[in-house]
Order: C-alpha cells, then structure tokens, then sequence
C-alpha cells in the first residue's frame, strides 16, 4: 500500500485516452482478427537511469494504460541491449535498476505483466522465424539503422541490423493489440505491422494487426540545445534531467537551461525553442496545455520561470526518486517480480509460439 501511495503522489491520474491517437496504418488499417483480446505491450531497454523526457513521454503512459486495459505486458527488454557491447555486471544490476524505477514510477505488477525478456525464450525464437520474412532491404532502409551504424564506424552488428525483426517478434508473440511508441519508434511499429500481414497471407489469419499508440505530451527536448531531445547518452551532463537527480541537480540544470534573449515567457517551438520546451515540460508535469501554462506566467521572466518549472519537476519526480532508493535496497524483491512476470509472460507466449510452430510446419 504504501508503494501504491508513492506512486499514485508521484504520478498522479488523468484520463489517458484523452491524451492518446491510434496510429500506424491510417484508416485503412487492417482491423484484429476477430477473436483478438485487447492486449498492450511494450518494451524499454535496460541501459541507463530514465530521464525526464522517458517518464513524460512513455513510462507516465504506460502506468495510464494499466488503468484502461486488462491485460498489459512490460518487458525489460535486454536482449536488445546487447546489440551494442555491454559488461555483464553493470547489465545485470541495470535490470534491476530499470525494475526499481517502473515501479517506482507507478507500474503496478498487480495490474500488468512486468518481466525480463531473455526470461521468455520464445522471443528469440519468434524473430528467427519473422527474420525468415523479412527481407534485407525493407531493414537496411530503416532510419535508425542508418543513423546507429554510422555511430559504430559502419561496423554495427548484425543483431543491431535485425534488432527491429526482434521488436516485432517482442509484440507479435503475444498478439498484442496496442503498442505505445514514441515518434522515434513509429517506422519500426510499421514493420511489426507488414510483419503481420505477411505472416497471415502466408499461413492464414492469425496475428492480429497491432495498433501503435502515441502520446500527447510533447517531446522533451535537451536543457542544452533544444533542438534535439533529451537522450540518456547525451555527453553534456546539464543537458538531461535523470529521475533520480536531486532537488539541488534539477535546479541547477534547469537554471542552466539553454533560452534566448527576450524575458517573456511563450510557447513558440519553432521560434523560441528554448523557453517553449521549458513550457512543454511544465505543461506535462501539470497536466495542462502549454497554452494554459503561458497565461498562468504572464508577466514572468524567463529567469524566474526557470525556477517555477524546476519546482514543479522536483515535486514530480522526489517520490519517485525516494522510492527507487528504497527498492533498490531489496534486490531480491526486484527479481521476485521479475520471476514472476516471467512465468506469467511465459504462459502467454508459450501457446501462441507453439501456434506458430504448427502453422509453418515445425511440428
């Protein structure tokens, strides 16, 4: 009960569907198959403290969605990880860290399924059979792989080039219905769709087409040059807001944030970049329009402003951040919950796997 408290101070309700659009294949996406249950899933990789633009954009989210659906999947997904090198250590602990902020942020194992993906082997095994598929051409012409093998010298991994046949494979094993991305991943999503059409064409309707979900809250865009968002790899320390960081963290960086000359405090993304992500940020922590937080500070420079807005971020995220402390002091409960999200995952894909395997003609 007093987790539930933490997080329901931490993070607060709202009616998420407000917030939301259904997209990834428009008006003339295929509808599920009819005997389809709403089923959410998602993913997020093991690989650094959150920050700030993760829990607005996303985690915040995902604790809405256990509110809307019966059945929702979160997986903390490591086997994408290891698409670039990792220490074996410092990949076990982040698991268990990644574990304690989720929970700390408001997911609820009561209310979804929270497991680590390496636990379910028929991930792997799915995304064999999808790469089978999947032809080298539609991967190679994904933007993010672009964009990560030119950080690897042109010499990205052939687990970083299929990663995106693995991602389908994380949501169609369990026939997912609805899958929350950021704009980031909507290409990808769009993969997992054609994935699925072509998996039916071939062996006869049985993967429902999922649906990608897109929140509302604007992108959170670096403190030190808001032209690019906010990334966990983002090599100036002042440019990204981590949950855990302090009050005095938060302030500082935040007092630092990258504006402009003129004082007054409006919401212009494309002209004034700066103070407008300081508004969006305000806004999402909120809960209100950007519109709504530019008439509650007229007359505010935007010095001062920047104070406001680190207040009203440190008031959101210091329960989160006690409450990672305290979780993370008890890793054996941590891997309690991911046992059984495993199990419970494992239930789940088992069948539909086996499915899979009678269907192209394993068994």
């Amino acid at each position: 009960m007093a987790l539930r408290r933490a997080c329901r101070a931490a993070c607060g309700v709202r009616p998420f569907l407000r917030g939301l659009a259904g997209v990834g294949g428009g008006a003339g996406a295929e509808p599920a198959p009819q005997n389809a249950k709403p089923l959410v899933f998602s993913g997020i990789q093991p690989t650094g403290i959150p920050h700030l633009g993760n829990y607005l954009g996303a985690i915040e989210s995902w604790v809405q969605l256990q509110e809307q659906y019966s059945r929702v999947l979160y997986s903390i997904v490591d086997l994408h990880s290891v698409t670039v090198p990792q220490d074996p250590s410092t990949l076990r602990r982040s698991v268990l860290t990644m574990t304690a902020c989720l929970l700390a942020c408001g997911i609820d194992p009561e209310k979804s399924i929270l497991f680590q993906q390496s636990e379910v082997s028929e991930h792997a095994e799915l995304a064999w059979i999808l790469g089978c598929l999947t032809s080298i051409p539609r991967v190679r012409h994904l933007p993010q792989w672009k964009v990560k093998n030119q950080t690897q010298k042109n010499e990205g991994s052939v687990g970083l080039f299929t990663y995106p046949v693995l991602q389908s494979a994380d949501i169609l094993l369990y026939k997912s219905t609805h899958v929350p991305v950021g704009d980031d991943q909507v290409t990808h999503m769009e993969l997992s769709q054609e994935t699925a059409r072509i998996f039916n064409k071939r062996y006869g309707d049985f993967f429902p087409v999922p649906k990608a979900i897109l929140s509302a809250t604007k992108k959170v865009k670096s403190l030190r040059d808001p032209t690019v968002k906010m990334s966990k790899s983002d090599p100036q320390k002042l440019a990204t807001v981590n949950i855990t960081d302090s009050p005095e963290e938060i302030t500082i960086k935040f007092r630092k944030a990258v504006t402009d000359c003129t004082s007054a405090v409006t919401y212009d993304p494309e002209g004034r970049p700066g103070v407008s992500n300081l508004v969006s940020i305000h806004a999402a922590v909120l809960r209100l329009t950007p519109e709504e937080v530019v008439a509650q500070n007229v007359g505010l420079e935007t010095e001062h402003y920047k104070k406001v807005v680190s207040e009203a971020v440190i008031e959101t995220l210091s329960p989160i951040r006690d409450e990672i402390v305290r979780l993370e002091a008890d890793p054996g409960y941590l891997r309690k919950v991911l046992d059984r999200g495993a199990e419970k995952a494992k239930e789940l894909a088992g069948p539909v796997y086996q499915e899979v395997r009678r269907l192209v003609g394993f068994r």
